[in-house]
């Protein structure tokens, strides 16, 4: 078992422990709810909450929209100011790349987004709107099931 004294090296760590203390996740828990729930992966495989990980181990870890791909690159068993917890992995540069490009994507998408909300008339429009387009698909598809 491997102690986790600020002052001896540690060779390995649970990777819930080590997510926490590189501040990934804000709890143990919610760290081993995300491993269990497959957002965490090594070597393109899910892993369990106790899987223990060393220095050079590649992590994929996937929170809300973004997935990083990160090195280990120190292991500490305690949570740390978020400088110290950034010293103990590197992202990868593919990640960082495929991270900006998904960025940019999902913004491009967000600004076809309306500025305001439909009023009563711009509903009832959406709705005749629908309609028509509802009768025309069956239309369209009893015209041609004959």
């Amino acid at each position: 078992m491997p102690k986790t004294s600020s002052h001896e090296a540690i060779e390995t760590i649970r990777i819930d422990k080590w997510l926490w203390a590189a501040r990934f996740f804000k709890t143990r828990s919610i760290a081993k709810a995300a491993i269990e729930g497959g957002k965490v992966h090594h070597n393109g495989e899910r892993v369990k909450v106790s899987k223990e990980i060393r220095v050079g181990t590649e992590l994929t870890i996937q929170q809300g929209f973004d997935k990083k791909t990160v090195l280990v690159k120190a292991l500490s068993g305690v949570r740390g100011p978020a400088p110290v917890a950034q010293q103990l992995y590197e992202e990868t540069e593919v990640s960082i790349a495929r991270r900006e490009l998904i960025a940019t994507q999902r913004k491009l998408h967000n600004l076809a987004r309306p500025d305001h909300r439909p009023s009563k008339k711009d509903r009832r429009d959406i709705s005749k709107f629908k309609q028509e387009n509802d009768q025309q698909f069956d239309q369209f598809w009893s015209y041609n099931d004959d």
